[in-house]
């Protein structure tokens, strides 16, 4: 059983449906005999845009505070740096927030 990891995408939900259909075109969501597994849940976000950032939503030096979804999806850890791609290609942000998390296990 080849290694997995987890990723935890934020995003605004705007570009939810175009970082969805990065993912499952990198087979991003393959649990055994199922594909295109995902969790996704609205979530508030925060951050502050800092001097010299160009940030997709928001103005510099000032909170921001705006609606994302938060993706939660197993890629396989052979395929982590491609996945990552393909999110920052579909994804507006800068400075896009995805967590790498490597598990122990998936679909026991």
């Amino acid at each position: 059983m080849e290694t997995c990891c987890k990723l935890e995408i934020f995003v605004p939900e705007t570009h939810f449906e175009a970082v969805r259909e990065a993912l499952w075109a990198v087979d991003a969501g393959h649990i055994g005999r199922y594909d295109h597994c995902m969790s996704y849940s609205r979530v508030m976000g925060t951050w502050r845009p800092l001097p010299g950032s160009t940030p997709y939503l928001g103005a510099e030096s000032q909170l921001s505070e705006e609606p994302e979804v938060k993706i939660e999806v197993v890629c396989f850890q052979s395929r982590v740096e491609e996945t990552l791609e393909a999110v920052k290609a579909a994804h507006p942000y800068e400075e896009p927030v995805i967590n790498v998390l490597p598990l122990l296990g998936t679909g026991l």
